[in-house]
């Protein structure tokens, strides 16, 4: 009979417990839900919520989104939002050239459209001969972003070596084009492995489902908040980003 009543009482806790739990997870999903609502207006034309406050926005892309018909880029608008800015992907590794680079970096251009262009960073390979292949690719015209370092994998390389690397090639980059590079990664990337090493670099930002800005405590220059976009002349998804700043600070950045 005492055991059944240990039982019982076992079992009411239990339940307790989980009520409890439920309870916070309900409270705390649904105020997520309410701020996120209240942080993000949705745009039935691009298909994913944007976050308010910000007056730059843009995309970025590789080969991926195959054939982009940038001209349908440009003109489209949803309410009084535009498309300013594309990311593109130029390089891979030290020998890999993305296939639509050439293409998208000529027709942006021809567009209208502020570009810049990424490297995306093998941490198996040395920064020097990455950057290299870079600048092999990429010729930086007046009112071009910045070149970008896009690095997020460690593929089992320490980090130490993976930060040597990194600077190795961000170093290579800026003297070549005689402008800071920006760095592209996710928030769990920059602060395990980078760390503060490279608080002083500009920094592209990766972080989904957030609502007002990424939670990151360093400062950011671009955010990409959606990996889950429809862009008039691209047929798949597209990932979205803004800039954190205004006309004047944008134009700031650009190369001169």
């Amino acid at each position: 009979m005492a055991s059944k009543k240990k039982k019982k009482k076992l079992s009411w806790f239990i339940f307790f417990i989980l009520l409890i739990g439920s309870g916070l997870m309900l409270f705390f999903g649904i105020r997520w839900y309410l701020y996120y609502r209240v942080a993000t207006i949705y745009y039935p034309a691009f298909n994913i919520p944007i976050p308010k406050k910000y007056m730059i926005h843009g995309i970025d892309v590789s080969r991926y989104q195959d054939l982009v018909a940038w001209e349908e880029v440009k003109e489209m608008e949803d309410q009084d939002i535009k498309l300013g800015f594309a990311f593109i992907k130029a390089t891979e590794g030290i020998g890999n050239r993305d296939i639509q680079f050439k293409r998208n970096w000529r027709r942006t251009k021809k567009a209208g459209i502020i570009r810049g262009a990424y490297h995306f960073f093998l941490a198996t390979k040395d920064g020097k001969t990455q950057a290299e292949n870079f600048i092999k690719t990429v010729d930086l015209d007046k009112n071009d972003l910045p070149p970008v370092l896009d690095v997020e994998l460690t593929y089992g390389v320490s980090h130490d070596k993976i930060r040597t690397e990194v600077k190795e090639w961000l170093d290579v980059a800026e003297a070549y084009y005689g402008v800071r590079p920006i760095i592209y990664t996710n928030i769990d990337f920059y602060t395990k492995v980078l760390g503060d090493d490279f608080d002083d670099y500009p920094l592209w930002i990766a972080h989904y489902h957030q609502p007002g800005k990424p939670r990151i405590k360093r400062s950011w220059v671009f955010w990409q908040h959606s990996e889950e976009g429809r862009v008039n002349g691209i047929k798949s998804k597209v990932d979205f980003n803004v800039f954190n700043g205004d006309s004047t600070d944008f134009k700031n950045l650009l190369i001169n």
